[in-house]
C-alpha cells in the first residue's frame, strides 16, 4: 500500500528545504522586526505617513521593501541549522556594527536620523548574512567545481574582481584616508584579498553579497534612508561593498570555528585511564 501523499504545506516545506530550525529562524526574524517597529515607533509612523490611505494607496506603497522582506524571509528558512546559523548571526551583527560605525563616523554615508550609527539598522546585517549564506549554497551546488579548466577560470576571476574592488575602494574612501578607521578598513580588505583561502567560494560569496546588496542599496538610497557623500543612488562601490563584507564575514566565521575547535580540544575533559577506546 502506498504511503499517504503529503499535504500541500508539507510539499512546500520539502521543496523549499525547510527544517525545524527554519521556523525558529523565521520566528526570530519576525520578533526582531516587531522589536524594531515597537522601539522606534516614530520612525514607522513617519514611513506610513507617506501613504495616502484615503486614495490610491497602492501607488505610494513601498512594494520594493515588501518584496525584499518576503524574499529574505523565505530564503533564510531554506536549509536552516541553528548550530551553524548562530555563528553567522553573531558575525553579521558584530561586523555590521563595525561597518556602520566606520561609515557614519567618517561621513562616507549618513542616515536620515543622523545617528552614528543607528542601532535599528544593525539587525539587518545578520538577516542579510543568513540570506547570502543560502544564496551561496544555491550557487555552490549549481556552478562548476574548482577543477581542471574551471580552476584557472576561478583564479583569474578572483584576481580580476578583488583587485578591481580594492582599486575602487581606495578611490571611494580617499577623502577620509587620513582617518584611522578608514585606514584599518582598507588594510583589512587588502589582507583578505591577498590571503585567499578558497577562491571559488570567495567569488560566489562576493556575487551573492553584491546581488542582494544592489536591491538593499537601491531601496535605501532612493528612499533617502541613507545617503552617500557622492549623492549617487546608489554608488557602484556600495553595491560591491556588500559582496566584500560577505567575504569578510565568511572568513571571520572560519577563524572563529578554528578557534572554537582549538579551545574545545584544550578544555575537553580527559577520559579516565582505560576508557580512551570505550573500554
Amino acid at each position: 500500500m502506498l504511503p499517504p501523499k503529503p499535504n500541500l504545506l508539507r510539499r512546500i516545506a520539502l521543496l523549499m528545504g525547510w527544517t525545524r530550525s527554519s521556523y525558529v529562524i523565521l520566528g526570530l526574524f519576525m520578533l526582531t522586526v516587531f522589536v524594531i517597529v515597537y522601539v522606534w515607533w516614530p520612525l514607522a509612523q513617519m514611513v506610513m505617513s507617506y501613504i495616502n490611505w484615503q486614495g490610491e494607496w497602492w501607488r505610494y506603497f513601498d512594494w520594493l521593501l515588501v518584496g525584499i522582506f518576503l524574499f529574505m524571509s523565505l530564503v533564510i528558512m531554506a536549509g536552516a541549522d541553528l548550530r551553524k546559523d548562530v555563528l553567522i548571526i553573531l558575525v553579521g551583527a558584530i561586523g555590521g556594527l563595525v561597518i556602520e560605525g566606520w561609515g557614519t563616523q567618517t561621513y562616507l554615508w549618513w542616515y536620515f536620523t543622523a545617528q552614528r550609527p543607528p542601532l535599528w539598522i544593525i539587525p539587518a546585517w545578520p538577516i542579510a548574512s543568513l540570506t547570502i549564506d543560502r544564496m551561496l549554497r544555491f550557487l555552490n551546488k549549481r556552478l562548476p567545481a574548482q577543477e581542471g579548466t574551471w580552476k584557472k577560470v576561478y583564479q583569474a576571476a578572483y584576481w580580476l574582481v578583488f583587485l578591481t574592488f580594492t582599486g575602487m575602494m581606495i578611490y571611494f574612501v580617499w577623502p577620509t584616508i587620513g582617518k584611522s578607521m578608514t585606514l584599518m578598513a582598507l588594510l583589512l580588505v587588502i589582507f583578505l584579498v591577498f590571503t585567499p583561502s578558497d577562491k571559488r567560494i570567495a567569488i560566489l560569496t562576493f556575487l551573492a553579497g553584491a546581488g542582494l546588496g544592489y536591491f538593499l542599496e537601491y531601496w535605501g538610497t532612493t528612499r533617502e534612508c541613507w545617503t552617500y557623500y557622492t549623492l549617487q543612488k546608489p554608488p557602484l562601490f556600495a553595491i560591491l561593498a556588500h559582496g566584500m563584507a560577505a567575504v569578510a564575514f565568511w572568513r571571520s566565521g572560519l577563524v572563529l570555528q578554528i578557534l572554537w575547535q582549538k579551545a574545545w580540544h584544550v578544555w575537553k575533559p580527559t577520559p579516565p585511564v582505560g576508557q580512551e577506546f570505550g573500554d
